[in-house]
């Protein structure tokens, strides 16, 4: 009898251990998976608005030297700086709805899926009760895991996403014509957990990708 006790406070010490040991895995991979979306950013900013701002400097220089001797020049130069004007207000704006979408709290979680869809140039079918609002780490996830079936979606592969209260937790469900990356998956989950919920996601390579979730709604 205190052999079996023994051995049950063994085999209850290893799935602690190594719960523990899985609980800071996935600490590291969120930290890690923060720093990566912080790098894109950087990135985007530097390759994309930065540019941007740099070549209309250079062009508004060149139109201020030329609008006396060459003002057909210039009118050209004016044409194309409206242009990439334009371009870099909409790029601003899809990096700052990627670090937060501003309709989240005022227009609720389905204003901001369905914006994201149409800033993305994707068809995607929204399944959302009207006005449902619920605490930002949950609308923040579900933005999150919608982003990332948006950006794997290929051509005219179907997109959806569903979301619903029940047993006391939302339950969502995101669908993709495409397969989900793996990396994508682990910090999916990762978030998920993090606040408590579960998800699960089934991705290949002929049926796209489905991505169930649920996050208590009082932890």
């Amino acid at each position: 009898m205190e052999a079996e006790q023994t051995e049950a406070r063994r085999d209850e010490l290893e799935r602690l251990r190594a719960e523990i040991a899985e609980l800071r895995a996935s600490c590291a991979r969120l930290v890690l998976a923060a720093d990566a979306d912080c790098r894109r950013i950087e990135l985007d900013l530097h390759e994309g608005t930065q540019q941007q701002l740099v070549a209309l400097a250079v062009n508004l220089q060149l139109a201020g030297q030329s609008v006396d001797a060459n003002p057909a020049a210039a009118k050209t130069l004016l044409a194309e700086m409206e242009r990439d004007v334009r371009q870099a207000l909409n790029d601003a704006g899809r990096l700052a709805e990627r670090i937060y979408p501003p309709l989240l709290e005022p227009s609720g979680l389905a204003a901001a899926l369905r914006s994201a869809a149409v800033n993305a140039g994707i068809t995607a079918s929204v399944n959302v009760a009207a006005g449902s609002s619920y605490a930002p780490e949950i609308s923040r996830t579900v933005y999150v895991c919608w982003l990332e079936a948006l950006e794997s979606a290929e051509g005219e592969s179907p997109v959806t996403v569903s979301v619903r209260e029940e047993d006391r937790a939302v339950r969502f469900e995101v669908e993709a014509g495409a397969r989900l990356a793996a990396a994508a998956g682990d910090r999916l989950r990762d978030r998920v957990e993090a606040l408590g919920g579960r998800l699960t996601v089934e991705s290949g390579a002929e049926r796209g990708s489905r991505v169930h979730g649920s996050l208590p709604l009082s932890r």
